[in-house]
């Protein structure tokens, strides 16, 4: 089991979440367990965001009790409201924790109007695809989104009945 200090000084999604790195659209949700931004320029996806714990730690396997109790309701809810303010047809949901060894969840939207009609993974290679120059996304759709999500999740996760 892996240690509980909260933050490591040299990992840079720890950094996100107390604030020593700013991210573009900042911050959309924080709470003591769970932070959520928007994937960083350029997009390959309006609407990228990412769910990363708080703590410090590389994976589902090493979350303590209280994240592992949240997380299903925590990215059900999340993702439920990114399906609804973006219209996708699916919202795809994907942790690999390579980059970082820190948890975060990628939660990406699926576009009837995808660029190329992508699917499955080839979502993930729209990245690659903007920053070459060969897809644009719209940065006021970014921020659409970013806003609406921000004000519909400010109230917290909504508690499951037991």
């Amino acid at each position: 089991m892996p240690s509980e200090n909260t933050t490591d000084p040299n990992c840079g999604i720890c950094a996100v979440s107390t604030g020593a790195r700013d991210v573009p659209h900042g911050i959309l949700y924080q709470d003591d367990l769970w932070v959520v931004r928007h994937s960083a320029p350029p997009y390959g996806v309006a609407g990228w965001l990412t769910l990363q714990t708080r703590r410090h730690c590389p994976e589902p396997a090493s979350f303590n009790n209280a994240e592992a109790r949240s997380f299903g309701p925590t990215l059900r809810y999340f993702e439920g409201v990114l399906r609804e303010i973006t219209g996708a047809l699916r919202i795809y949901t994907v942790a690999m924790g390579e980059s970082f060894p820190h948890f975060h969840g990628h939660m990406v939207p699926r576009y009837a109007e995808t660029p190329g009609d992508v699917k499955t993974y080839r979502v993930f290679l729209l990245s690659e695809q903007a920053a070459k120059g060969e897809i644009t996304v719209d940065e006021a759709e970014v921020q659409r989104i970013c806003e609406e999500f921000k004000a519909r999740v400010a109230g917290g996760i909504p508690t499951l009945p037991a």
